[in-house]
């Protein structure tokens, strides 16, 4: 979408802040339930941990700035297979996201209007987000801008009633549960409330999957604004629960709890208010999910991971077809659940919080693999270290509160891991398939041949695509490496290998020997080599494309050092692959 004009800071802010700040709605009371009175410094516990990963985040997508999180750090750092896997999780946590959020939301739209059908009502809140997001996302994200001020608006005046209350009632209520006992130590109600806090940081990713949209610059802020705010309003949202409710009133209204909190601070108005708001935020999470999954799959799609089918662009510069499939995959995951939260959450839980253990470790392997590549800050390695077991304590604490959603997760995750990696390994798909067709060409013999035509001619054409390796013509093992890499992750039977030289710099006749050595070593593909005299820049890559029609993510250059010219994100999408 670089033609298009590119989100602003408070406008990308807000697109995935109505997923992050939407959590008060739901993780203050589970919180509460497991950590009691202490619930608030659980939730400032994550706080601390998403404040390392803003560093995380900030380093790992500074360095790469291209759209796609988790999987675009892992795709320029190890290989496609298992940039696929972290892909997968993200794919899922989306999913699961849009459907919860659409359904909580039409929930509380029943509840203020009970003629309103919930299942259906949460198709018809899908869809339109499939329309508008489909209209562009400058259009969407004012719709966001609305959502997200109205819902900061309503809880900075639902914070503030709550301690009004508490300090008219002379902190009654809130010395009353300061001195209820807890289960267990105070130590596992804090891990308990932890690991169930984590969930409220759900959105934090989602900002590095577009962040193509987003202007220079923009991405690190809306980290930082991302952390203020869930910092702010999840921590102390807790605490007026505590101070204004019973904790025995807490489990009976936690799926409506800020409405009740509501009613009992400012009356009926309030709490009509809180619902309202729920409903518009919780949608606003919806959209979220559309935006961030369209950055993902269209990353994908242009890797050749998905089909590139999916990649036609209409005029707003979005791409229906990516926004089409999620909606069904959105529609089905409806279907097979029957909205019921249970198995919605699992899903959600263990793919989120995956992505985020997938993004600690895709920073270790940056820091590891591309050293020279210039970034705007630095998270130190043991930062990173503290995060993922902060992570995986997270994922330990909630598998051992609810086992059964690790089974849930697997009954989504190996399926949909497997139909991606039967995308990615393809060409032998179609090559077995060949095999399986003429074994059978004696009893069908016409209409095998049929067969094998067609999936031959497919094969064909998926292996005939060029790639673009800029070698530097002076280092043979790296484009050893380089043949490597192409041949175990990409489907082509063709490597062009360029060098740009200029008059002060030639190619030398022993790099050419071993050239040659290394095209008799690999017989499968056909390598080119080509010198071509200039400057190396998002000029001549651009060039190059165009004149050879090969998609800039399909050429390849290996980690530059620091007093390399340009930006990653400068050279139109070229990947690194050493």
């Amino acid at each position: 979408m670089s033609s298009h004009k590119k989100l602003k800071e408070f406008a990308a802010t807000a697109i995935c802040g109505n997923d992050i700040t939407s959590s008060c709605l739901y993780v203050s009371s589970l919180a509460i339930m497991y950590a009691g009175q202490y619930a608030w410094i659980s939730l400032l516990i994550v706080a601390a941990v998403l404040f390392l990963f803003r560093k995380i985040y900030g380093e790992a997508v500074g360095a790469l700035p291209l759209n796609g999180g988790a999987y675009n750090i892992l795709l320029n750092t190890t290989s496609k297979s298992n940039a696929s896997i972290a892909a997968c999780l993200t794919i899922l946590s989306y999913m699961a996201t849009a459907v919860l959020s659409a359904t909580e939301a039409m929930h509380y739209l029943h509840n203020l209007v009970s003629a309103v059908p919930v299942f259906w009502a949460t198709i018809g809140l899908l869809t339109f987000f499939l329309l508008l997001i489909s209209a562009g996302i400058k259009e969407s994200s004012n719709v966001a801008i609305f959502i997200f001020v109205f819902h900061l608006a309503s809880m900075a005046f639902l914070i503030g009633s709550g301690i009004w209350f508490a300090y008219s009632n002379s902190f009654d209520i809130m010395t009353i549960n300061f001195s209820q006992p807890v289960n267990g130590s105070i130590t596992m109600a804090l891990f308990l409330g932890f690991s169930t806090a984590m969930l409220g940081i759900s959105g934090f990713e989602s900002s590095a999957n577009f962040v193509e949209e987003q202007e220079p610059g923009v991405f690190r802020k809306t980290l930082r604004n991302m952390w203020v705010a869930v910092s702010v309003i999840n921590p102390l949202m807790a605490l007026v629960i505590i101070a204004v409710i019973p904790m025995i009133e807490v489990g009976a209204h936690k799926e409506t709890l800020l409405s009740h909190l509501g009613n009992i601070t400012g009356g009926s108005n309030l709490g009509t208010l809180i619902s309202v708001d729920a409903v518009l935020v919780l949608s606003g999470a919806v959209l979220t999910s559309f935006v961030g999954v369209s950055g993902l799959m269209k990353r994908m799609s242009l890797d050749r991971i998905l089909p590139q089918a999916l990649l036609k662009e209409n005029k707003a510069g979005s791409s229906p077809r990516i926004l089409f499939v999620f909606f069904l995959l959105c529609i089905s995951v409806l279907l097979i659940t029957n909205g019921e939260m249970g198995p919605l959450a699992g899903v959600y839980t263990m793919s989120f919080l995956a992505v985020m253990a997938y993004f600690g470790f895709g920073n270790l392997l940056l820091k590891i693999k591309r050293a020279k590549l210039p970034r705007p800050e630095y998270a130190q390695p043991y930062v990173v270290a503290i995060a993922i077991f902060a992570i995986l304590v997270a994922i330990y604490g909630n598998i051992k509160m609810h086992p059964e959603y690790l089974v849930v997760f697997l009954q989504y995750f190996i399926p949909s891991i497997t139909f991606i990696l039967l995308l990615l390994n393809r060409k032998f798909v179609l090559q077995y398939l060949i095999v399986v067709i003429k074994s059978f060409i004696d009893s069908f013999r016409k209409h095998a041949r049929l067969g094998e035509i067609i999936l031959t001619k497919k094969l064909n054409k998926l292996t005939q695509q060029d790639f673009v390796y800029f070698s530097k013509g002076d280092n043979i093992s790296q484009l050893n490496k380089a043949i490597l890499y192409v041949q175990e992750n990409e489907i082509t039977q063709k490597l062009k290998i360029v060098t740009i030289v200029s008059q002060n710099k030639q190619v030398s006749d022993d790099f050419m020997s071993d050239f040659n050595a290394l095209d008799r070593a690999y017989p499968e593909i056909k390598l080119e080599y080509i010198e071509i005299e200039g400057d190396f820049g998002p000029a001549l890559i651009e060039a190059l494309s165009q004149k050879w029609s090969i998609p800039t993510n399909f050429m390849f250059i290996s980690s530059p050092g620091n007093r390399f010219s340009y930006r990653v994100s400068e050279l139109k999408g070229v990947r690194l692959i050493m």
